[in-house]
């Protein structure tokens, strides 16, 4: 290993190699149109392996010592765009017609398990914007289909027997890591309103916190689409 003095040349076929190697392991393709992000990331990583050649730094990603490189590459190379409430088309969707169907089905079957995959969580806003759909949808279907027993008070956001599991996962530690904090600043709250701020998070200077019964409703995991069995 010698020290970097100046920017390595990465040569089409050293850039086919780690282009072939990134979607072997995550899924994503980098084509033409990407190429600049992809050699950008790939720059950044030789120079903190202090390598000379983007050939070496194949060999170690390729290597039973380099998978801890591999994760830092591709955690790099992961956009973590994510937002509350994004996509509001198919939330309203969900909490709208699927919900209240399923919800319907699956009490005369006494079936009381919900189970939610939020695959590519990112930073925990979808898994938390899906969690809080289900917690409205099922408090407005007992105002109008009243529990057959009592509920304790303090009231549950998930009323019993009714149970909620949400797989959080992604394939970036850091994002897992903000998630699992449940720690959003008061842009990232802009699309979450007052209502809901009261009801699922507590404010802290100039932050907000998931409240322990928001995230004990969503389990943050590591998980690879490309090479990993769905979750059970």
């Amino acid at each position: 290993m010698g020290t970097i003095t100046a920017q390595i040349q990465l040569t089409e076929a050293e850039l086919k190699l780690l282009q072939t190697l990134v979607y072997q392991e995550c899924g994503m393709y980098f084509d033409e149109r990407r190429s600049h992000f992809l050699k950008d990331r790939l720059q950044r990583r030789l120079k903190a392996c202090q390598l000379d050649s983007f050939y070496g730094y194949y060999r170690l990603l390729t290597s039973r010592e380099g998978k801890q490189e591999l994760a830092l590459l591709l955690e790099n190379l992961t956009v973590n765009e994510t937002s509350f409430f994004r996509n509001k088309p198919q939330l309203e969707l969900l909490q709208k017609s699927v919900l209240e169907e399923l919800l319907h089905h699956k009490q005369e079957r006494r079936d009381w398990n919900l189970r939610v995959w939020s695959a590519g969580c990112s930073s925990g806003q979808e898994p938390y914007s899906v969690a809080m759909l289900i917690c409205d949808a099922l408090a407005y279907y007992y105002l109008r289909n009243p529990l057959p027993f009592d509920v304790p008070l303090p009231k549950p956001l998930i009323p019993p027997p009714w149970k909620l599991e949400i797989l959080a996962s992604d394939i970036s530690y850091a994002a897992l890591r903000t998630g699992q904090e449940g720690l959003y600043t008061e842009v990232q709250m802009e699309p979450v309103d007052y209502t809901a701020r009261l009801r699922y998070f507590e404010k802290s200077a100039d932050k907000y916190s998931a409240k322990p019964t928001l995230k004990e409703l969503v389990q943050f995991d590591f998980h690879n689409l490309k090479t990993e069995f769905l979750p059970r």
